[in-house]
């Protein structure tokens, strides 16, 4: 019996087929920030009518960190280079969530002859940066920065200490399923901190904060589908609403009662509007 996913690699990045027949068009999604491929296995497994690549991002879990800065711009050549290096016989279709969100944006940007279509489930829709004056944007940016002054083992601590892990785990699950919401917390505990180093995830959070899909969507012109939830406290639904009217031409799906994790409390509905998009 083959297994629903194989571990590929392609360099110094890990990924991860499901379905792997080549005749199947293919989707490639990219996880958020401090996330893996485990973040949307849900979603991947469920997509049996596509061929699903989900690389691990450089710097997290099984993949290598850049020697240069994980910038927006240092990701985007590595994406270009491993969607080459995957010598698909057709564009694929492109998926990006939270952070990664911005890192396919900006590739279409680039290069919009090498894919067909963008999905962006839960896009970074407007920067942090520019929203400072929140509480939960001024603290996050003091956390990051409090463990890239300290000495290293503190400033590791610090990143992966398990209360802070579970305190951002409650602030994004919505779900009031008691067996979701614990399974949800055990992933976040096991997976949100198997990134490389300090230096990787503070260089990758300044990113997500600096930037956002908004400043690529009007120079993206291919089909772009938008999975946005109701109660997302990353981007809000009105600014999600906003970004929709920058692309060419996208539409939106609203998910309801869910929030920044839609990949994990609502996989069903992602696949459902995925494959009715893509079809």
């Amino acid at each position: 019996m083959i297994p629903m996913s194989i571990r590929h690699q392609q360099g110094k990045t890990a990924y991860w087929v499901y379905n792997d027949d080549p005749k199947l068009a293919t989707i490639v999604m990219i996880h958020g920030l401090r996330g893996t491929h485990h973040g949307l296995d849900l979603v991947a497994k469920e997509l049996t009518n596509f061929r699903v690549i989900v690389p691990d991002l450089p710097g997290f879990s099984e993949s290598e960190p850049f020697d240069k800065e994980h910038s927006i711009d240092n990701y985007v050549v590595w994406l270009n280079e491993f969607i080459s290096g995957l010598e698909l016989r057709k564009k694929p279709f492109l998926m990006g969530h939270s952070f990664g969100s911005i890192i396919v944006s900006s590739y279409v940007s680039q290069y919009p002859e090498s894919v067909e279509k963008l999905i962006l489930v839960n896009p970074i829709g407007s920067t942090v940066v520019d929203n400072t004056r929140s509480i939960s944007s001024k603290l996050a940016i003091g956390y990051y920065w409090l463990s890239e002054v300290t000495p290293e083992k503190i400033g590791n601590g610090i990143l992966s200490a398990k209360p802070i892990v579970m305190i951002t785990s409650l602030a994004l699950t919505k779900t009031r399923d008691k067996k979701l919401r614990k399974w949800i917390h055990s992933q976040h505990m096991k997976y949100f901190s198997t990134y490389a180093n300090r230096r990787t995830v503070n260089e990758a959070f300044k990113a997500s904060i600096k930037n956002s899909v908004r400043d690529f969507a009007a120079n993206i012109a291919v089909p772009t589908l938008v999975i946005a939830g109701e109660l997302d406290n990353i981007t809000p639904l009105k600014k999600q609403k906003e970004l929709v009217s920058i692309f060419p031409n996208s539409r939106i799906i609203v998910i309801k009662n869910v929030g920044h994790l839609t990949q994990y409390e609502t996989p069903d509905e992602i696949v459902k509007a995925i494959t009715n998009f893509l079809t």
